[in-house]
């Protein structure tokens, strides 16, 4: 098998932030190489590097034996290495066939013969299985339709070398499974792929070698043949992971949350919830299952008030509270853990000791009478940082010089330690390591445990099927299902996801 791409000693530094350091990658032609890594481990940056976005500060890049000298993805292109970002490029307003063919008439000399494109285009499609209408505006198309249109325009555009950045973060498991048929048939057929992923699954599933990032270096690069999904963890965060310890009775009480056919329509009368009806009871964990954009953030913005319902109920504790401000929901014991930590969860230049207390500072201990006591302050400050594992310069430190594991940590320490009766707890760990994941997770078993009502909303199937004792799918803002853990069926659950249940 011949090297197709040699990347030797990469460096790439923002300020004195090493991204890449002394990075060397090699993939051969017609393999699936993963790079693995947790979010900042400097992934993006290399791939960005490869297609010419940035231009590194060391090091070499030799693409069919050629050394490169990138100025511009345009470059990057006609060499015949192609992109697929995780945020697709397309225009949504055009047809799948203008957005292959756009921008190209000049280097492929084309008057417009459309007949001749369609058939070219629909050849490769046709050869990879990725049958799309060249007529349909992408904006009709499903999420997955539109991936196929990024990679039938690579394709066209002569890609050698394809490289897919996080490409299942917004699929369901059906067309995640329809996407890796595609991509290892295009391998059988010569192309090289760059999978981008933090999931392990994936890559023991469709990779035939993976790349280990931690901290902008290369921590190991082997065959998938020869490792598993515990040894390339530890190669992703330098230790074990532990196993979480769970009581061994699951006792559900009283109904916490009762939601009865709550709807919510959006500025211009769109409905972002439909008469959804839902039920969390103490001690246990509701997973909702979704592709995101489905209403989730809709749904949890509602009952915590951020949001107004337009018709429906919302009872907490058997207290109606579907009026209530932001400010009453939470004196009645909810903790929310927001999708968006910061623009929701935290605020960046208050210290880590202020946004410990965001929700409290008005209150005994923190407060007597006009004045802050920064005694109690600090102590809580030292002790939930010591409690919960937040590295921190100190409880002095701004939040927003966290890594955002630890940000999110600052975010669960606060909303679980008050031991709410309710835990809305969306996406709580998008965007983090596997070893701040693993935390989390324990926390949100303990808060259960501990007997608040858990509403679990996440996009990650595995995060659901792992911490939920029922489970629900929500598609265009209703629930279209429900089940108890026990039927979890994760290929029943995606065509719920997309709407064929």
């Amino acid at each position: 098998m011949n090297t197709i791409l040699r990347m030797v000693s990469i460096s790439k530094y923002f300020g004195t932030l090493a991204a890449n350091e002394d990075v060397n990658l090699e993939v051969k032609k017609g393999e699936i190489h993963s790079l693995l890594g947790e979010n900042g481990a400097g992934k993006s940056t290399l791939m960005n590097v490869l297609y010419g976005l940035y231009q590194p500060d060391k090091g070499e890049i030799f693409f069919e034996d050629k050394k490169l000298n990138l100025r511009s993805s345009k470059d990057a292109i006609d060499l015949g290495i192609g992109m697929i970002h995780q945020h697709f490029m397309l225009v949504p307003v055009h047809t799948v066939l203008e957005n292959i063919i756009m921008g190209m008439g000049k280097e492929k000399g084309l008057v417009i013969k459309e007949e001749k494109l369609k058939k070219e285009i629909s050849e490769i499609a046709k050869k990879y299985g990725m049958e799309i209408s060249l007529d349909s505006k992408v904006g009709n198309l499903s999420v997955g339709q539109q991936q196929r249109v990024e990679i039938v325009k690579a394709l066209y555009r002569g890609a050698k070398l394809l490289i897919m950045d996080e490409p299942t973060a917004v699929l369901t498991p059906q067309e995640t499974e329809e996407l890796f048929t595609t991509l290892k048939i295009m391998a059988e057929d010569g192309m090289s792929i760059i999978l981008i992923t933090h999931k392990l699954k994936e890559v023991m599933f469709v990779c035939d070698r993976v790349t280990v990032l931690r901290d902008g270096k290369v921590t190991k690069t082997i065959d998938t043949k020869d490792t598993n999904e515990l040894e390339l963890a530890r190669f992703m965060i330098g230790r074990e992971l532990m196993p979480i310890e769970r009581k061994q009775e699951y006792k559900v009480g009283e109904p916490i949350l009762e939601i009865e056919s709550l709807s919510h329509e959006g500025e211009k009368g769109e409905k972002s919830l439909n008469d959804i009806s839902l039920t969390v009871n103490s001690g246990e964990v509701l997973g909702i299952a979704g592709v995101d954009g489905n209403g989730q953030k809709e749904l949890a913005e509602v009952i915590v008030g951020l949001m107004k319902a337009s018709s429906g109920t919302i009872l907490l504790d058997g207290k109606d509270i579907t009026e209530n401000t932001i400010e009453e929901i939470v004196k009645m014991g909810v903790g929310y853990i927001p999708e968006d930590r910061h623009k929701r969860g935290l605020i960046l230049d208050f210290s880590v000791s202020e946004n410990l207390i965001l929700k409290d500072y008005y209150k005994k201990p923190y407060r007597k009478t006009l004045f802050f006591d920064f005694n109690v302050i600090n102590k809580h400050a030292d002790d939930m940082i010591s409690k919960y594992s937040i590295k921190t310069p100190g409880r002095h430190a701004e939040a927003k010089k966290l890594s955002g594991g630890n940000q999110q940590k600052v975010v669960v320490a606060r909303e679980i330690h008050k031991l709410p009766k309710l835990l809305i707890a969306v996406q709580p760990t998008r965007g983090v390591d596997i070893g701040a994941t693993e935390f989390i997770h324990q926390e949100i078993i303990k808060a259960k445990e501990d007997g608040a009502a858990v509403l679990l909303i996440s996009t990650e199937l595995s995060e659901i099927n792992y911490l939920s004792d029922r489970i629900a799918v929500i598609y265009k803002g209703g629930i279209v299902g429900e089940m108890d853990k026990s039927d979890f069926d994760e290929n029943r659950i995606g065509l719920m996801m997309a709407g064929a249940n």
